[in-house]
C-alpha cells in the first residue's frame, strides 16, 4: 500500500464505513471474578444491533474488548486484554482501564496549588503516573443505569476518591459512561465533582490493534492525527513546555503515514520514548467534539476515528508493553498495541502555559471522547 492509496483510504471512510442498523442491541451483565477482600466483580457486555459488541468490568472500569467487523463482514477483537481478573490484578501495562485521578505523568510527583504544595506518589521514578501507585484503574467502580435503546447500549461506572488520596486534595465524586451507539461507535462521558480545588485528567488507556488483538506488531498501520504541534519531553518524559511543530519530524501526521515508517529513525525524542509517546497539541480544542485521530488496517480494512473534546492526545506505541499472555492466549509484547489517549496535557500542573487541568468546587469536570470503527472496501 502507497502512502497515496493510504491517503485515498481515510479519505474513503468519511463515505464508506460499516452501515448504521436501526432498531436496539442488548445490555447484560455477569460474574467475572471477585477481589481478594471478597468483593464481586462483573463484566458488562454492551452491543448494537449490526452486531458490534462491547465488554466491561468494574474494575478499572476496565474495557475488555470490543469486537468490530472487517471488509469481509467477519468480527473481531481489536483490543488488548485478559481473559480472568487475576491477570488484571497482575497487569503492569493499564491494559483498557479508565486511568487518574491524573492521567499521565506529573514531573517529580509534586505541584504547587493555590499556595500549597502536594507530593504524590513516584511510581514512575522519578515522576507521578497515572494516579499513583493505586490510580482509578486498580479501585473498584459502582456499576449503574445498564440500559438499551434507540440510541445504544450503555452503562454508567462511578467512583469516589476520598481528599487526600494518593496525595490528591478534595473529595471527589467521578463517573464514566460508556455507549455503544448505532453508528458503530464507543462514546465515552466523563465527570466529575470536587469540593477541593484539585486536578483532574481522566483518560481511557485501552490497547487498539485493528488487526486483531493477536495480530502482532501495529506498526503497518496508518495513522493521521489532527495535530500542527506536539510537546517534546525531557529523559524521564516529561514535556520540555514549549509545543514543537510536527513539520518536517518524524511527528507529522498530519497526512496518512504507517506508524513504522519513521518509528525507528535517529530522533532524539523518539530515542527517549522508544517509539512514540508523545502528546500531540490537538488542533480544534475548545470547538466541541472535534476530530482527533484516524486509524487504518490494511489487512482489515477496519478504521477508528477519534473524536473529542480534550486538548491533547498521547500517542503511544506500546513500546514498553511486556511480554504476557493474553486472551485466548495471545502472545503480547513490545508494539503489539497502541494507545490514542485523549488529555489534558502532560504535567499541566506544574505548566501554567498549558491548558489548565485544575477542578474548582461548584464547576463540573466534563470531558468527552468517541471511538467510531468502520470500514474500507
Amino acid at each position: 500500500m502507497t502512502v497515496q492509496t493510504l491517503l485515498a483510504a481515510t479519505l474513503a471512510v468519511t463515505v464508506i464505513v460499516a452501515p448504521v442498523t436501526q432498531g436496539t442491541g442488548a445490555a447484560t451483565r455477569a460474574p467475572f471474578g471477585k477481589m481478594p477482600d471478597g468483593t464481586a466483580i462483573e463484566v458488562f457486555t454492551l452491543k448494537n444491533a449490526a452486531g458490534m459488541e462491547v465488554r466491561a468490568i468494574n474494575y478499572g472500569a476496565t474495557i475488555l474488548s470490543i469486537r468490530v467487523a472487517d471488509k469481509t463482514g467477519a468480527y473481531g477483537d481489536v483490543v488488548l486484554g485478559y481473559d480472568t481478573l487475576e491477570a488484571y490484578l497482575k497487569s503492569p501495562g493499564y491494559l483498557g482501564a479508565v486511568v487518574g485521578r491524573y492521567a499521565n505523568r506529573i514531573a517529580n510527583g509534586r505541584f504547587t496549588l493555590d499556595g500549597r504544595e502536594y507530593k504524590l506518589a513516584t511510581n514512575n521514578a522519578p515522576n507521578h503516573l497515572h494516579g499513583g501507585n493505586k490510580g482509578f484503574d486498580k479501585v473498584v467502580w459502582t456499576a449503574s443505569n445498564l440500559t438499551t435503546g434507540a440510541n445504544g447500549s450503555s452503562v454508567t461506572f462511578s467512583y469516589t476518591s476520598s481528599d487526600g488520596e494518593e496525595g490528591y486534595p478534595g473529595y471527589v465524586q467521578a463517573r464514566v459512561t460508556y455507549t455503544v451507539t448505532p453508528a458503530n461507535e464507543v462514546d465515552v462521558t466523563y465527570f466529575a465533582t470536587t469540593d477541593k480545588p484539585t486536578p483532574i485528567n481522566l483518560s481511557q488507556h485501552t490497547y487498539f490493534n485493528l488487526a486483531g488483538h493477536a495480530s502482532g506488531p501495529i506498526t503497518d498501520h496508518g495513522l493521521r492525527i489532527s495535530a500542527d504541534r506536539y510537546t517534546p519531553v525531557n529523559a524521564s518524559l516529561i514535556p520540555t513546555g514549549e509545543p514543537m511543530r510536527v513539520s518536517g519530524t518524524p511527528f507529522d501526521f498530519r497526512s496518512p503515514k504507517f506508524i513504522g515508517a519513521r518509528i525507528d529513525v535517529d530522533d532524539p525524542q523518539l530515542k527517549i520514548g522508544g517509539g512514540y509517546d508523545h502528546n500531540f497539541v490537538l488542533n480544534q480544542f475548545g470547538t466541541g467534539l472535534a476530530h482527533a485521530a484516524w486509524l487504518n488496517d490494511e489487512r482489515t480494512g477496519r478504521t477508528l476515528d477519534v473524536f473529542t473534546t480534550e486538548p491533547g492526545l498521547q500517542f503511544y506505541t506500546g513500546n514498553r508493553i511486556p511480554a504476557v499472555t493474553g486472551k485466548q492466549g495471545a502472545k503480547y509484547g513490545p508494539r503489539s498495541g497502541l494507545c490514542l489517549e485523549t488529555q489534558h496535557f502532560p504535567d499541566s500542573p506544574n505548566q501554567p502555559a498549558f491548558p489548565s487541568a485544575v477542578l474548582r468546587p461548584g464547576t463540573p469536570y466534563t470531558s468527552r471522547t468517541v471511538y467510531r470503527f468502520g470500514v474500507t472496501k
